[in-house]
């Protein structure tokens, strides 16, 4: 694979003297957006935790365990990792594992060996995020409704059913865009912590010995002294920090003032009180291990209780959906995925984006997952891999930033993140051992997007080496062609070109079936660098060539929303005045075939690219041309 085009990431970010919201107000929205899939864990980490099927008995001293166990994978992993030192890799603002795969990569642009490391583990990450965003919705939804089965047996056959349909609904608004989900995304989850905090305290009082468990011995006792079972009990453990990687991921909406605020003040306290309060229910009635969760309420809350869960479910599927666009968004203009259509969902907010194609694909696989695993006890044995392995690739690549960006001593770099690593490593080889229970499923989704990003990656950098070499350089070809031009015709051309440097094959085909050359003649190349955004000032670079033909320089962030025609009227300061609705746009359309050559790519993963390619979006809609202005012209290309 090829790096993507770096920069330095250490300016400020264009829009930071814009007015944001105050922080409190910021921290109240990340509740719902940041904390949701977190937030909803108490649904069913507790209860897999304990589940009598890791053979280990449910007496005080082991609850005393289980509970002590999660409390400090809370604090270990979310306060400290993520909270204390995640936050910080901030690229421009951005975070989430392509922003951190973009800075990790900068930092080592220059050491060939190790870049070759980086990019296929942040790349594997990111591929994982895709098996988290197909579980998460399926296992916090399903988890909620089997409330219903709490109450009486008789709901039972109608959790599935139920479950699928309020997934229908959901990714049936998301053309709507996020805002409709997100009126009630404050209300909804503010509501939703306080009813953690208040129940696990009513809980709690009636069992005061739980709170032992903030001794870190009891952990230590629970995850070693049950030899085997400890380990394995460990995958379900995990299930309490899943949602943990929505902090770095959303850190450009809200900020780490916000976030952090959100953690500390409302989100972990009242996750912390739940989790003990379902251990000390469990001291006084082990038989409401059937569900910890929907039995810490008195009776006459159940059904209000299911139906808050649902709404809180329904935001954290949101929140993990609305990551999917956006991680696929940053993965397109960094180059790891075809074009896709896409849809901005919000004229003031930047990033809410749709895209139709993920999304029902999204749906089919999620409804799938339900169907096919049934409960939220069989989804849970699959949920670990793909999440620990995200948390995995963001450790990791958090080492490269600490020693290669930020210059910390080597022995700093391995003291940050060695302990992480080994939490990480811990958890993600105890999910490992529930592979044939279910975790094969995030990992096949994992592995095939794994398959497809570097397949693309890989395809575009053999497609761009053959059109370099077969089509000359273009100042020369420029100048030679003025020393005996063709007719001129009035007008401006613009050819989109692939290689700053090269000869576009549409200018080519033009001068042979047309045998004349516009009256101005634009050569734009568009490039997306690694960095989260480009300000206003250096989004465009103009250069004059020779006789009104100009080399134009376009830049975007991989967030950045990419318009040629608005790109080309900022080229007016630097001499080069058009009509970017009066130009004539021409593109070449590349017809790619399978080579028969040995170099390159595996045959299956040449024909996996070309059809990627026949299917890739259209330019012209990616780079908001005007459709009545765009001539393509096509030619053949081996890879």
């Amino acid at each position: 694979m090829t790096p993507p085009a770096l920069q330095s990431t250490d300016s400020p970010r264009p829009d930071a003297s814009h007015a944001k919201p105050a922080t409190a107000a910021l921290a109240l929205l990340a509740l719902g957006v940041v904390y949701g899939d977190i937030g909803t864990s108490p649904l069913y980490a507790a209860k897999e935790t304990f589940n009598p099927q890791h053979g280990i008995p449910l007496t005080p001293d082991n609850i005393l365990g289980g509970v002590s166990a999660i409390f400090w994978a809370l604090m270990i992993v979310v306060s400290l990792k993520y909270v204390v030192l995640v936050l910080r890799a901030d690229n421009r603002g951005e975070g989430g594992i392509m922003a951190l795969l973009a800075l990790a990569a900068s930092a080592v642009r220059d050491r060939p060996r190790l870049l070759a490391v980086v990019l296929p583990a942040g790349v594997f990450g990111a591929s994982l995020f895709y098996g988290d965003a197909v579980l998460t919705p399926a296992i916090s939804v399903l988890s909620a409704i089997e409330g219903l089965e709490v109450g009486t047996s008789a709901f039972k056959p109608y959790v599935v059913p139920i479950a699928v349909g309020v997934l229908v609904a959901l990714f049936a608004i998301q053309r709507h865009g996020t805002g409709l989900v997100g009126l009630l995304f404050g209300p909804v989850c503010v509501l939703w912590f306080v009813a953690l905090g208040a129940v696990g305290l009513w809980n709690i009082a009636q069992a005061p010995q739980i709170l032992h468990a903030l001794d870190p011995r009891h952990a230590l006792a629970f995850a070693t002294g049950h030899r085997f079972a400890s380990f394995i009990v460990l995958g379900s453990v995990l299930l309490a920090i899943t949602g943990a990687e929505a902090l770095y991921a959303d850190l450009g909406h809200f900020g780490k003032r916000a976030i952090r605020l959100a953690w500390f003040c409302v989100a972990a306290p009242a996750l912390v009180l739940n989790y003990f309060g379902q251990g000390a229910l469990l001291i006084v009635r082990p038989d409401a291990i059937e569900n910890p969760f929907y039995l810490a309420f008195p009776s006459w809350a159940l059904y209000p209780m299911v139906a808050l869960a649902t709404a809180a479910t329904v935001i954290a599927s949101q929140a993990t959906i609305s990551g999917a666009f956006s991680i696929t968004q940053q993965a397109m203009q960094l180059g790891y995925l075809p074009r896709m259509a896409m849809r901005h969902t919000s004229a003031s907010t930047i990033g809410q984006i749709y895209v139709p194609g993920l999304n029902w694909l999204l749906l089919l696989v999620v409804g799938a997952a339900v169907v096919g695993f049934g409960s939220s006890s069989r989804l849970a044995s699959a949920y670990g891999v793909a999440v620990m392995g995200t948390m995995l690739a963001t450790t990791f690549l958090t080492f490269f930033v600490l020693l290669y960006r930020w210059h910390h001593p080597l022995w700093l770099a391995i003291a940050a993140t060695g302990a992480f690593m080994a939490v990480d490593l811990a958890f993600f080889a105890a999910a490992l051992q529930k592979v044939l229970d279910g975790g094969w499923f995030p990992l096949a989704v994992g592995v095939l997007m794994f398959a497809v990003m570097t397949t693309w990656r890989t395809g575009r950098g053999l497609l761009l080496e053959r059109l370099r070499g077969g089509s000359p350089p273009l100042e020369g070809f420029v100048e030679s062609l003025l020393e005996s031009p063709p007719g001129r015709v009035p007008g401006t051309a613009v050819f989109l070109i692939s290689s700053p440097d090269s000869t576009p094959n549409a200018l080519l085909h033009s001068l042979k079936h047309y045998k004349v050359l516009h009256e101005r003649n634009v050569f734009l190349h568009v490039e997306f660098l690694a960095v989260s955004r480009i300000d206003d000032a250096n989004r465009v670079e103009c250069e004059v060539l020779a006789d009104d033909c100009w080399r134009v320089r376009v830049r975007y962030g991989f967030i950045d929303d990419p318009d040629v025609p608005q790109a080309l009227e900022r080229c007016s300061p630097q001499g080069l005045r058009i009509d970017p609705m009066g130009a004539t746009y021409f593109l070449s359309r590349e017809k790619i075939v399978p080579g028969v050559q040995d170099e390159g790519m595996a045959p299956w993963r040449d024909r996996l690219f070309v059809a990627m390619a026949r299917n890739a979006g259209s330019v012209t809609d990616f780079f908001r041309l005007p459709t009545n202005r765009v001539v393509e012209l096509g030619t053949r290309v081996e890879i």
